[in-house]
């Protein structure tokens, strides 16, 4: 049951973009979109499940052992950067048309510090290796979903001709972010 609250927790609590504010850049980058928000939660959530199992048998089985765990950042980021690069490889064969609306961003999940922050936070915690990829996929999940309903209240938002200038584009997408930060902190008190 622990792992059910943990992944629960992941998802709603902790959500990694609306209330540890980690992964802001694709968050407001590719959530114009409802369709392009998708592929880029689906990829994250791969590329995140993956490298919490990667982190993590690195950092126990080869870091810890040779007394090397201050290098764990430049090795997190390494391994990282290789499964973005594995990921953009398959969407491009499999799917053409979301690599090419991702554009940019699919590279840009190396840099996402969702991505690192959950490998970090996996560590920090002393999880074990199962307790990281239930993590993982919870604030991966957690990811997917706050991107679609940013994507999906933008896309709203852009039909709207009553909203002022000054607010039109960006702020009024910030504005947005941040009441879906203040909804999603209403969780805070069903999970610790």
């Amino acid at each position: 049951m622990n792992l059910v609250w943990l992944f629960l927790g992941s998802i709603f609590v902790n959500n990694i973009i609306l209330s540890r504010f980690l992964g802001c850049c694709p968050f407001l980058g590719v959530s114009t979109k409802s369709e392009t928000a998708k592929g880029m939660g689906v990829a994250v959530i791969f590329v995140l499940v993956l490298a919490a199992v990667m982190t993590w048998l690195a950092y126990h089985l080869v870091l810890v052992p040779l007394h090397l765990e201050y290098l764990y950042t430049l090795s997190f980021i390494l391994i990282i950067a290789a499964l973005v690069q594995f990921v953009e490889l398959a969407l491009k064969k499999v799917n053409p048309a979301l690599y090419k609306s991702l554009g940019i961003f699919l590279p840009l999940i190396t840099t996402n510090c969702a991505v690192l922050g959950v490998a970090v936070i996996n560590m920090n915690e002393k999880y074990t290796l199962i307790e990281s990829v239930v993590n993982a996929l919870g604030s991966s999940v957690g990811f997917l979903i706050a991107i679609v309903l940013m994507a999906g209240l933008r896309e709203r938002i852009s039909r709207n001709t009553n909203i002022p200038k000054c607010l039109q584009g960006l702020p009024i997408a910030l504005v947005t972010a941040g009441l879906m930060s203040i909804a999603f902190m209403g969780f805070s008190g069903i999970i610790q």
